[in-house]
């Protein structure tokens, strides 16, 4: 669409209309590859946030971005992300990359989209960095890695360079946008199946919505008990699955499933040392019980999305054995 202008798409905004898909898409291409200016990007940023985006909007930003970023390629597995936009404020342990370490020693791929902190005291690639390993892995590389551990992790920043043009404009505004939900919807690895989680049941809907858009397999959004973008054993957790271009609603409580009842503070780390040291815990088969049960909890539900014929307790009991067993380490111990 050439003949569009900004002022037009602009306009509509104001007035709190949405965005026909064109030109949803031809206006998100100009801000990802930076002909946008930075007063237009800032004025369609906020336009959006005001109007409330759309399932289609959000679509229409994750197809531009993709279009930008250094995708992966030869995978041809299953594999799983357990991404979580973040913003919840919790200052939680790092719950799903624990989940995503004891798939991986489950012998499931695990290909984990993540970045440095933004709500919890030490983000994903915060504490996989303290453990030693490696934040910069090329696109071609990632195959190797799924075949030697059954895990790699995938910093955003090294997928997705147009973010360059994003993140300026993003820091001056300096509150919450659309790209504060896109992250989970950019793994450049593409999985086919995904448990993603959301710090508010707002945004539930939307992003299985758009997931469904896609080719995953299946998926569950995830709004934790306590406001958390994980599930939580706190008390009743709200789930819209995804499966084959359908989404249903429903509610878990983890203490249907014999999982104790914890409570928000026995979750919680202070720093970026004690999640290291807590994470390093958790998966030689130790640290606290209400972790322990979390991570249960995330990994069950990611084994009832891998496994057609697994129900959701037969998952969280194969967690838990996995968990006990210590398995997650074998992801730092490969040769």
């Amino acid at each position: 669409m050439k003949d569009l202008h900004m002022a037009d798409v602009l306009e509509m905004l104001a007035y709190h209309k949405d965005l026909p898909q064109d030109i949803a898409e031809e206006s998100f291409s100009r801000l990802m590859d930076g002909t946008m200016t930075p007063a237009q990007a800032g004025s369609f940023l906020m336009g959006l946030k005001t109007k409330g985006e759309t399932t289609l909007e959000l679509a229409s930003a994750a197809k531009a971005a993709l279009a930008q970023a250094r995708l992966v390629p030869n995978l041809t597995r299953p594999r799983i992300d357990t991404c979580g936009t973040g913003g919840d404020a919790k200052s939680s342990f790092n719950c799903s990359t624990a989940v995503a370490f004891l798939l991986a020693g489950m012998g499931y791929d695990v290909v984990k989209h993540g970045n440095r902190s933004v709500s919890s005291k030490s983000g994903s690639a915060d504490v996989l960095e303290g453990m030693g390993l490696p934040l910069t892995i090329e696109p071609e590389a990632v195959a190797g890695e799924l075949d030697r551990c059954h895990f790699a992790f995938l910093f955003a920043p090294g997928y997705h360079p147009a973010f360059k043009n994003i993140v300026p404009i993003r820091r001056e505004i300096g509150c919450r946008t659309l790209f504060n939900l896109l992250g989970p919807l950019l793994n450049p690895a593409r999985p086919t199946h995904q448990l993603l989680g959301v710090p508010a049941p707002d945004f539930m809907v939307r992003m299985a919505s758009v997931l469904a858009r896609t080719n995953i397999e299946r998926a569950a959004v995830v709004h934790g008990a306590g406001g958390y973008d994980e599930l939580t054993t706190f008390g009743e957790n709200k789930i819209v699955y995804v499966r084959d271009g359908w989404i249903q609603e429903n509610v878990l409580d983890a203490a249907d499933y014999g999982l104790g009842r914890h409570t928000p503070e026995a979750v919680a780390v202070s720093g970026k040392e004690e999640a290291l040291d807590v994470l390093r815990q958790l998966i030689a088969g130790g640290g606290p019980a209400a972790m322990q049960d979390m991570i249960i909890l995330n990994a069950g539900m990611a084994l009832y999305l891998l496994e057609d014929e697994m129900s959701l307790a037969q998952g969280i009991d194969a967690a838990r054995e996995a968990l006990c067993a210590g398995v997650a380490e074998k992801v730092l111990n490969a040769g």
